[in-house]
C-alpha cells in the first residue's frame, strides 16, 4: 500500500500511518519494514508485534520515521506496559518516539488523542494551525488540509 502511494506520487515524508489496538501493531511493523523515511507513525493502545532479533532488519531510514504512541493506563485489553516496553523498544532502535500518557482511558480512542495527533502531524508538515482552514506555513508546499 506504501509502495502505491509513493508510486502515484507522494512523498514518503508526505505519509503518516496510525492504528488503535492490533492496527497499531501493524502500522508500527509496517514503518519498520518499509526501507524508507516516513511522515510518521501513532500507535493508540497498541504493543509492538516484534522481538529484538528483527531489529536488525530495520533500516537506517525507516529508524528515521518519528513515533507518537498513545496508551492509557487503565487498558486492559494490551496492558499499559506493554505500550509503554513497545516506546523503549522503539527508542533502543534509534527512533524518536513521544509517548502520551493517559491516567484514567481504557482501550479505546478519545478526541483529545486525535487532536493532539492533528497537530503533531501539522507540525511535521510545516502546516501552521493557526486557522480553522489550515494552509502550508511556505508557498512552495503542496500540503492538503488534514481536517
Amino acid at each position: 500500500m506504501l509502495d502505491k502511494e509513493v508510486a502515484a506520487g507522494t512523498s514518503p515524508t508526505n505519509i503518516f500511518v496510525c492504528g488503535l489496538s492490533q492496527g497499531g501493531a501493524l502500522a508500527i511493523a509496517s514503518v519498520l519494514l518499509y526501507p524508507k523515511t516516513l511522515g510518521g507513525c501513532a500507535v493508540f493502545s497498541g504493543s509492538v508485534p516484534l522481538s529484538k532479533s528483527f531489529a536488525d532488519r530495520v533500516t537506517p531510514e525507516a529508524r528515521k520515521t518519528p513515533v507518537l504512541w498513545f496508551h492509557g493506563m487503565a487498558d486492559g485489553v494490551v496492558l499499559f506496559e506493554a505500550g509503554h516496553a513497545g516506546c523503549a523498544f522503539l527508542q533502543e532502535l534509534g527512533m524518536a518516539c513521544e509517548f502520551k500518557t493517559y491516567p484514567t482511558l481504557g482501550h479505546l480512542l478519545v478526541d483529545e488523542e486525535l487532536q493532539y495527533f492533528r497537530r503533531w502531524i501539522f507540525d511535521r508538515l510545516g502546516i501552521s494551525q493557526g486557522t480553522k482552514d489550515a494552509r502550508p506555513s511556505s508557498s512552495s508546499s503542496n500540503h492538503e488540509d488534514l481536517h
